[in-house]
């Protein structure tokens, strides 16, 4: 019975050796149905070195047993190299030094080399493993399969061509190519600061670490204006060494190993200083998010990538402290949530996170903002909650306080301007009226749903802020018409000159509410003047009715020679003139037969209509 036992083995090893000789360098099966992954190296003579280790460090029955494992198996030349660099040999190797480097090429799970994906996988002795499938199999940026799937009865082998070292933050932060922008940063970037070294330590350690991907450093350039020729391998456009170095510390919690099960745990949501100094803002909702002192969050898109000297976790946004924006500049998004130099903008930025504005208003774009206070917000919520309202109308509400380009007080004059806020589902945008007659008053003032500017001039690195008295309302075609002083004419017909005919409640009526929207052909006061004395109510009535178009939202871009428009209020029709030579945008026929009533602004955009100033009284066929 021993003599046939005897000479199974042989037989099994000599065709295992055989067929391992044989094999190529990609992809081989070795017929290991009945030996185990222990069984396998003790058989083969070139892994007697890990045989060894295995032995001293306790660690043979681990992979004799039954289980499920991939095992990447560095021969006798790779564990040799690597206990000579180390000062170490296989007789004065403790079982304490050795048993975390065995387990650190075991993964819990059998994984051939067709379903080894690029990504972190966590091996057994408790840290992450880098795999990059890019080409071939890597291992943690350095040790590569030289030779692929070796079948056994309890796992998977995969040769590999060095030991693989325990893995420091530093080691991963080169390996993964999502970092490398990071790894940059942290090298040839900052070459007065030895972040490698520090990362590859225990000084300080255990860190956590907030890493930046590859796209977080090139939003990090398109925030500030930054071209992406201007990132280069030693720079990031004009941002110096000691600015970056300041952010870099700003990503990294020294003396702390804080893993994503123990975020929960952050109390109040602070994290504890980071190396840089300052705190971050963690918030769990709907995610997991980072907020630094720019007031924009950056998510956590991986996490517990584990290094013997700390964790690292991903993030989609280059995080920055108070010190890097006292050098960089502070954003309109900064300014809100840093409550401002003037006044507490708390609820502002309530709203700018509610609705995602405070991402999108922190780029490098230049904008003139209305900033509305605490005080004039709560009027507004008059005590409900701002998450009360519908997110897409808060959206509109904080648009139509932005007007593109940075406008100071004194560059601002008495005007229509486009918002960012837009009509209905269009890229339309919705118009503000700016007047600066007395002070700076917007859409007529608090008491016609607009506002005053109390505190102007506080700049910002991407704009200006115009402190206001109130929230802003999107404004209806009432509102323009009671705003802009040259319709006070048309608001006297429209209101006392018709008092049997609602026309405000009928002209305030909301988008998508019956017979919304309108498109109202307004005269000015000279057209008024022109006219003389108003006619009697029953004749006013239908005049005014034949300015205003129900039902459709009628823009310049919609005019065309020859157009006849849809019935107005009052049942006729208008036609469209492009007379192409008195440089009028368009001329009017009215019911008097004659073209000459000119269309002298246009595209006055209100959230339920649209306003075209004209220069004369529009009188319908019916008065003719």
């Amino acid at each position: 019975m021993k003599t046939k036992n005897l000479f199974k083995t042989i037989f099994i090893t000599f065709l295992l050796v055989a067929t391992y000789s044989c094999s190529d360098d990609d992809d081989t099966t070795f017929p290991g149905d009945t030996t185990t992954i222990a069984e396998f190296v003790a058989e083969n003579a070139d892994y007697s070195s890990l045989l060894a280790a295995l032995e001293k460090a306790e660690l043979v029955e681990t992979l004799s047993g039954s289980g499920s494992f991939t095992v990447f198996a560095p021969n006798n030349a790779a564990f040799d190299a690597f206990l000579t660099a180390n000062n170490l040999t296989l007789e004065t190797a403790t079982k304490e030094q050795l048993e975390p480097i065995l387990l650190n090429h075991v993964l819990g799970q059998e994984l051939t080399s067709t379903q080894l994906q690029t990504g972190y996988q966590d091996n057994l002795a408790g840290f992450s493993t880098y795999v990059n499938t890019s080409g071939g199999v890597v291992i943690n940026g350095g040790v590569a399969v030289t030779t692929a799937d070796i079948d056994q009865s309890n796992g998977v082998i995969h040769a590999v061509d060095a030991v693989i070292a325990l893995p420091t933050i530093a080691t991963f932060a080169v390996a993964d190519p999502n970092f490398s922008q990071l790894a940059l940063s942290l090298t040839t970037r900052t070459p007065d600061t030895d972040y490698a070294g520090t990362f590859s330590g225990t000084t300080s350690s255990p860190f956590t670490v907030f890493a930046p991907t590859n796209d977080a450093f090139l939003d990090l350039a398109a925030r500030f204006g930054i071209a992406e020729g201007d990132i280069s391998d030693t720079a990031i456009g004009g941002i110096t060494p000691a600015q970056l170095a300041i952010v870099l510390e700003y990503h990294v919690i020294a003396g702390a190993n804080v893993l994503a099960a123990d975020l929960p745990g952050i109390t109040d949501g602070v994290t504890p200083a980071t190396l840089q100094g300052e705190t971050l803002t963690l918030n769990l909702e709907g995610g997991s998010f980072l907020r630094d002192k720019s007031g924009v969050d950056s998510e956590i898109i991986a996490t517990d990538v584990k290094a013997t000297n700390g964790v690292i976790h991903a993030i989609d946004k280059v995080l920055l402290p108070s010190a890097a924006l006292d050098a960089l500049g502070r954003s309109f998004t900064a300014v809100a949530y840093n409550n401002g130099e003037a006044s507490d903008f708390s609820s502002l930025y309530a709203a700018l996170r509610y609705t995602g504005l405070n991402d999108a208003l922190d780029n490098n774009m230049m904008r003139t903002v209305f900033a509305p206070t605490n005080t004039a917000f709560d009027a507004l919520l008059d005590g409900a909650n701002l998450t009360d309202l519908p997110v897409e109308t808060v959206t509109q509400i904080l648009l139509n306080h932005v007007i593109t380009g940075k406008l100071l007080s004194t560059d601002l004059s008495t005007t229509y301007a486009n918002t960012l806020a837009t009509y209905g589902d269009t890229d339309n945008n919705l118009s503000i009226y700016i007047n600066t007659a007395s002070g700076v008053v917007l859409n007529g003032g608090s008491a016609n749903n607009g506002a005053t500017v109390t505190d102007a001039n506080v700049e910002t690195r991407n704009g200006v802020i115009h402190i206001v008295d109130a929230v802003i309302g999107l404004p209806t075609v009432v509102t323009f018409a009671v705003a802009d002083s040259n319709f006070s004419s048309l608001v006297e017909a429209l209101t006392t000159g018709t008092p049997s005919v609602d026309f405000v409640d009928v002209l305030s009526t909301g988008l998508g509410t019956d017979p919304a929207p309108f498109t109202v052909f307004a005269p000015t006061n000279d057209a008024f003047t022109a006219v003389g004395m108003l006619p009697a109510e029953n004749d006013l009535i239908p005049i005014l009715q034949h300015h205003v178009i129900a039902g459709g939202n009628v823009r310049s871009g919609d005019l065309s020679d020859g157009l006849v428009t849809p019935a107005t209020l009052e049942g006729d029709t208008l036609t469209i003139v492009i007379p192409g030579t008195n440089g009028a945008v368009a001329n009017l026929t009215d019911g008097s037969g004659t073209s000459d009533t000119e269309i002298i602004a246009v595209d006055v955009q209100a959230s339920n209509g649209v306003i075209h100033v004209i220069n004369k009284v529009l009188i319908p066929d019916t008065m003719n």
